[in-house]
């Protein structure tokens, strides 16, 4: 109850470092959290993305795990 489907492009450090569109493909998100367009989440994929409903299993590809309100890298320690 509440959740919606959402499309969410997954991104790569680089699209992060570079704030740019991700030229991955999207991916449906099973979303409790309300993201809008613009928001930046945290996802699971594939059975981990089944784990929140356990032991009443779902089909979902993808899940949304949480908000993110604030991203602090330093990319060059990433390298």
């Amino acid at each position: 109850d509440g959740a919606t489907l959402k499309l969410a492009v997954p991104m790569s450090l680089e699209d992060l470092a570079n704030e740019g569109p991700s030229t991955d493909d999207p991916l449906v998100v099973y979303d409790e959290f309300g993201a809008g367009i613009g928001s930046r989440i945290m996802l699971s994929e594939g059975g981990e993305a089944a784990q929140p409903f356990k032991p009443n299993w779902k089909p979902v590809d993808a899940y949304n795990a949480g908000m993110i309100d604030k991203l602090d890298l330093d990319f060059n320690s990433l390298k």
